[in-house]
């Protein structure tokens, strides 16, 4: 961002990028506008959480077989609400939600994208005021405008995405996203109300000295996965070693700390959980779009690339090992040389 130039808002910024895509004659421009303005109300809610009736269990599972907290009902309601209004979104899947959300307003009429979204990740966290955040991934959809919106539409490769970003509801708030030609970030100013540019042209390091995963399951983990972590915290100074563990378990903010100042993050299978516990459309692909344009890399562990995996069901699970492209190179080298061990 040039000195002269001053702060340059979100919705400038995407005025200004609205050329990229001819195609789109504004609307991705004000789907993406419309995400911007729920990120704000769910994070005005985030920061008075705790004085209001919005903390806790609802009472309720989501499709995941998870306790629903309070505040994930509230954001999921939050963002349908305003890419229902928009009028440039046809459907919508939740992580909250069974089911397609069909939004039938005459005012969508003519909608050309679909949008899969993580409202509230991290709310197992949520009590106890760690950072949590929103994924969000677009689509056009493939389905004919006017028509129903139908799992094909969403069960596209995530190569297929034109805008994927997330939000971070912590210390600060912080906005990222990418339409395919970079990565930019946003921090919100309280005092005018707008996210405004502060992170312009992210770029993952290429090596890293973080490695985030949830150790305590180190014993549950891919023989490979073990090793990967023996060979982290083995002292080598030609490789700065050992590196340090991170996790703070909300995936937006281990994602973010690595994308800013490199490392991986690993979700594995487990005993339990021989896919992982990461949904593919709602954080994988959506974080993998993001990883690879500032340079990183995303995969499964086993040789494929997340962006290449065509989902076969909305809520579809995968191991997901994402961050700077040396250490995932690396942590899939031990992944292949120690595939025949099991768990």
């Amino acid at each position: 961002m040039s000195a002269n130039r001053g702060v340059i808002t979100l919705g400038q910024f995407i005025i200004e990028r609205q050329n990229d895509f001819p195609y789109a004659k504004g609307e991705l421009s004000r789907l993406l506008r419309d995400i911007g303005i729920a990120s704000k109300i769910v994070n005005r809610s985030v920061n008075k959480a705790g004085l209001a009736d919005i903390l806790g269990e609802a009472g309720t599972t989501n499709v995941q077989g998870e306790e629903v907290k309070k505040l994930d009902m509230f954001a999921n309601d939050q963002f349908i609400a305003a890419l229902a209004a928009g009028g440039e979104c046809a459907a919508i899947a939740s992580e909250e939600n069974d089911d397609i959300i069909q939004i039938t307003s005459k005012v969508a009429k003519e909608a050309k994208y679909v949008v899969a979204m993580d409202p509230l990740d991290g709310s197992s966290n949520i009590d106890v005021n760690v950072s949590i955040g929103t994924i969000f991934s677009i689509y056009r959809r493939i389905s004919p405008v006017g028509s129903p919106v139908n799992k094909e539409d969403f069960c596209q490769k995530g190569a297929n995405q034109v805008a994927a970003g997330y939000v971070l509801y912590g210390s600060s708030t912080v906005l990222v996203y990418t339409t395919g030609r970079g990565v930019n970030g946003f921090t919100l100013d309280p005092s005018i109300g707008e996210f405004c540019l502060s992170h312009p042209d992210l770029k993952a390091p290429v090596e890293g000295s973080i490695y985030s995963t949830n150790q305590g399951n180190f014993a549950k983990f891919p023989e490979g996965v073990r090793q990967f972590i023996a060979w982290c915290q083995e002292e080598d100074k030609a490789t700065k070693r050992p590196y340090s563990l991170r996790y703070i378990g909300s995936l937006v903010a281990d994602f973010h700390r690595n994308l800013l100042k490199g490392g991986i993050f690993i979700y594995p299978p487990t005993q339990k959980d021989v896919n992982g516990k990461l949904r593919l459309l709602y954080e994988c692909k959506p974080l993998a779009f993001i990883i690879e344009q500032a340079g990183g890399s995303a995969t499964d562990g086993r040789g494929n690339r997340i962006l290449d995996i065509e989902p076969n069901d909305i809520h579809q699970r995968v191991p997901l090992y994402i961050g700077s492209k040396n250490l995932v190179s690396k942590a899939e080298t031990f992944m292949k040389s120690h595939a025949n061990i099991t768990v």
